[in-house]
């Protein structure tokens, strides 16, 4: 809030002070669109909900908060557990299979969890394919004679959620198990290290800012979630807060239970800066090899191999088949319904629009920072990317109260003016869906350009304001073609969250308006499994585009020894 207020107190001397001051202020506007939200939630909290406040404490409030709670530490010892180990598993281990294991266990982000839980609710029913096959093995007829636990409660929850989100854990981490010295691996053995010691006593600890990293985006999106949550029966306070609003028709009682939301999401910030508080790490400056693997042969490769499986079968092979399979009968039985085709145009268009607005307010906010040489830039890029730690329910529910006064006042100007009313302009389109959009994804693109700037050398950028070129010109005509294909992936992953983005779409979509999440949504909550599986079909298939695009970016980039020596 400091860096907006220091921008904005003086407006008219920051555009005559010269190109980068424009560029200051216009970051300044946009870190305002993305903290509006926040500030109309405490407004709208504000406004009181009457007695339905003392009935969400007493009956709503404790039961979802402590399935938040458990719901959010299940998960991250899930994710933890599974994603160091399977960054492990390929780094200090050499199988067969083992380069197939290194991208393949980033297959589950190609999944959202809610098309994970609505495949798996449909999997594991009593007269689904699993247990059917297990009572025809044993030989038994009724489902009754065989039940296994139920798939919906916190446990099932944690387990479907771990399993999809542990890839958060193991890009940050097989990252960094990759940039450790053989050294340090050598001289642990030298000292008579297992290879289960240096793991526990040497890489692990090593590895605990990137485990940290990756675990608070895995706790990031569950908190986010609301499809899977529903489907899987458990009452988080992000399905809480959606019943208020939509059920209970309470929006006061809603924000209420968002700022509850909010301070967890603050809460977990701060627990996984406390945790690293007293962390330094320093690295050599010259570039050295990965510690070598060990070469695994027989039943050691086997065990790996299906270790490393494991994961990949559960938060994607299975509910993947299962998707082609339920997809391909329901086209051979009635084709594609135009529905499908108008919920694809729309999914494309809305997330294709936030996607160019949120790239170019990400560069704008990115090239902020980079030509501005004090504080405000880096405090201005820093809350424009706050929207991707809020909830989009949080911040579907910030932009209601704001959209709504803007349209009453176009509204009231348009009826005085030229007695036309223009209605719902904001609120009432998909304008506000791309808001949301943008908000909640500008820290993507906004990450994406300041890291595709950061390899620009300054140099540069002095030689072109030596040359006479302005600010902007040396964007157009000097950073845009060297970060291009930082932008580029940048627009890719905003492009694709936009798709998959279910409770934001659910709240502020026009009537009338379907996408492919909230078609699935709606067969989910019917019970008409088959029917929802062409739409899920097609968010997995689109989902493995940045799947694709990270596993290309995030091979070794540290040379092998061998190619040290030649």
């Amino acid at each position: 809030m400091s860096a907006i207020a220091a921008t904005l107190r003086h407006p008219v001397a920051a555009l005559k002070c010269g190109g980068a001051c424009v560029w200051i202020v216009a970051a300044a506007a946009t870190a305002l669109l993305v903290i509006a939200p926040i500030v109309a939630l405490g407004v709208i909290a504000a406004q009181g909900s009457g007695d339905a406040w003392s009935h969400l404490v007493a009956h709503v409030l404790p039961t979802a908060t402590l399935n938040t709670v458990l719901l959010l530490a299940g998960v991250g010892v899930v994710v933890v557990f599974v994603g160091t180990g399977a960054a492990w598993l390929v780094t200090a281990y050499d199988f067969p299979g083992r380069r197939i294991l290194d991208w393949a266990l980033l297959l589950p982000l190609a999944v959202p969890t809610y098309i994970v839980a609505y495949a798996y609710l449909d999997l594991l029913h009593p007269i689904g394919p699993i247990q059917s096959a297990i009572r025809d093995i044993l030989g038994l007829t009724s489902p009754g004679q065989l039940r296994l636990p139920d798939i919906r409660s916190v446990g099932g929850a944690i387990i479907l959620l771990g399993f999809v989100l542990y890839p958060y854990v193991y890009l940050s981490t097989r990252a960094l198990f990759l940039m450790q010295a053989a050294g340090l691996v050598d001289a642990a053995r030298t000292l008579g290290a297992s290879r289960r010691g240096i793991f526990f006593r040497i890489a692990v600890p090593l590895a605990r800012p990137a485990i940290a990293i990756g675990a608070s985006l895995a706790l990031m999106e569950t908190l986010n979630d609301v499809g899977a949550s529903e489907f899987l029966g458990v009452r988080t306070l992000t399905l809480s807060i959606y019943s208020t609003w939509i059920n209970q028709s309470n929006l006061p009682g809603a924000a209420q239970l968002a700022l509850v939301m909010l301070a967890v999401v603050v809460l977990l910030v701060l627990i996984e800066r406390w945790a690293r508080r007293r962390q330094r790490f320093a690295g050599r400056s010259q570039r050295t090899a990965p510690p070598a693997r060990q070469r695994l042969h027989g039943a050691p490769a086997l065990a790996a191999l299906g270790l490393g499986l494991l994961p990949i079968m559960i938060g994607f092979g299975a509910p993947a088949i299962h998707l082609v399979i339920q997809a391909m009968r329901r086209i051979e039985f009635a084709g594609l319904s135009d529905s499908i085709l108008t919920e694809a145009l729309n999914t494309v268009g809305v997330s294709l629009a936030a996607t160019i607005i949120a790239v170019g307010l990400g560069l704008v906010v990115a090239y902020a920072a980079r030509i501005d040489h004090g504080r405000i830039g880096g405090g201005l890029l820093r809350i424009a990317s706050l929207g991707y730690a809020l909830p989009g329910t949080v911040i579907a529910i910030g932009l209601l109260s704001p959209l709504a006064g803007l349209d009453n006042m176009v509204d009231g100007v348009s009826r005085d003016l030229f007695g036309i009313s223009t209605g719902l302009l904001l609120s009432g389109s998909a304008a506000a869906l791309i808001y949301a959009y943008v908000v909640r994804f500008l820290a993507v693109s906004g990450g994406g350009a300041e890291a595709g700037l950061s390899k620009v050398s300054q140099t540069l950028d002095h030689s072109a304001r030596t040359l006479g070129e302005t600010a902007t010109g040396t964007l157009r005509r000097v950073h845009l073609p060297l970060i291009r294909p930082a932008l580029g992936a940048a627009a890719i992953l905003v492009f694709v969250d936009c798709m998959k983005e279910l409770p934001a779409t659910l709240l502020l979509r026009p009537l009338n308006f379907e996408t492919l999440a909230t078609h699935l949504y709606g067969e989910a909550a019917r019970g008409t499994y088959e029917d929802g599986a062409v739409a899920a079909l097609a968010i997995v298939l689109v989902g493995l585009l940045p799947v694709i695009l990270l596993a290309r970016l995030s091979g070794p980039v540290i040379p092998r020894q061998g190619r040290l020596n030649s």
